[in-house]
């Protein structure tokens, strides 16, 4: 099974664990999470609120709450993140990688203009002219489909549609000419349409630059439609990666079966959408079990005991001890993104 290119990944994420002081306490908040996005790359990661989707993308910026503690190794080009010092860690936020928030109305400062937000890195971090700089960032928002760009350089967060200022957003992770691109959520606040539209900026930014991209989503459809790979979390871990291509024909875990199996489709008539059972487990929850394990309609005693490891089945790498079950019950359907 080729689930990955050759060549040396641009992020390799290996036994990334995470405890966060939670009400006085050490809590786990990641177990184990084993990732890598290869330059020209884009990794859809999936799955519900507090999963560790975003966890896991913050631990990669090292933007962690004070007191949390990471075992485990990131590195970013080859280079440790957890060892960096404070000038190597600025360093690399300004120049290697960049992170697309969720609701760009928070991470904007209101009362500064679009182009000091965006020129701002620029010229205080590279030295770049303050009219270069303006150039520059006038052509990247024409070529995120802002026309007027000027204009909109003049303007203040607040007169502009959500949809503009995530393009904004993508503008301003560009600028810095970044190798890796964090996406949290950025379609989340938009409408459907804008949404694609959105998405379709990003997939060709990422496919002209050569970027690795890890999309965070909790849109299985729009993760398949732009990714190559999708990584599914639960509970703190990885609990399935697979080809994009091959998300509806080769899923094997439960939980992926499940999250496909709640999607409305406008190719399947249902009286109602099929709700997966249960509350979604914390990972300091899951102890040594499954953490699936309550909410699973193929659970056996075995799954409450032993925890299963990520193995190759068929087309994906699934932590599932009947992952094989799983996938030949499951009726193949055609890939989403075909």
């Amino acid at each position: 099974m080729d689930m990955l290119p050759s060549e040396d990944p641009l992020l390799r994420i290996d036994d990334l664990r995470l405890e966060l002081p939670i009400q006085g306490e050490m809590k786990i908040a990641l177990h184990g999470v084993d990732l890598e996005v290869h330059a020209g790359e884009a990794v859809g990661l999936v799955g519900e609120s507090g999963s560790g989707k975003s966890l896991t993308a913050r631990s990669i910026m090292r933007l962690l709450p004070h007191g949390a503690r990471l075992r485990g190794d990131i590195r970013l080009g080859g280079v440790s993140v957890p060892g960096l010092d404070g000038d190597g860690l600025r360093r690399m936020r300004a120049r290697e990688v960049a992170m697309i928030f969720q609701d760009p109305r928070a991470h904007i400062n209101p009362v500064h203009t679009i182009g000091d937000y965006l020129t701002e890195g620029l010229v205080r971090t590279r030295g770049v002219r303050r009219r270069d700089a303006e150039d520059k960032i006038a052509g990247l928002l024409r070529e995120v489909g802002i026309a007027d760009a000027g204009r909109r350089m003049r303007q203040r967060p607040w007169q502009l549609s959500g949809g503009l200022l995530q393009r904004v957003m993508i503008a301003g992770a560009l600028a810095a000419e970044p190798r890796l691109i964090l996406a949290d959520e950025p379609t989340t606040a938009l409408d459907v349409t804008t949404q694609e539209e959105v998405m379709a900026i990003l997939d060709e930014q990422r496919r002209g630059r050569a970027l690795g991209l890890l999309f965070i989503t909790h849109d299985l459809e729009l993760a398949a439609a732009v990714c190559d790979r999708i990584v599914v979390m639960y509970a703190g871990r990885i609990v399935e990666q697979l080809p994009a291509a091959h998300l509806r024909d080769a899923a094997s875990h439960p939980y992926t079966e499940a999250l496909l199996a709640a999607r409305p489709s406008i190719d399947e008539r249902r009286t109602r959408l099929v709700a997966i059972p249960g509350r979604p487990s914390s990972a300091f929850e899951a102890g040594d079990a499954c953490p699936f394990e309550a909410r699973c309609p193929h659970v056996e005693e075995r799954c409450r005991t032993e925890r299963p490891a990520l193995r190759p089945v068929g087309e994906s790498l699934v932590a599932c001890h009947f992952a094989e079950d799983v996938h030949a019950a499951s009726a193949p359907e055609e890939p989403l993104n075909a």
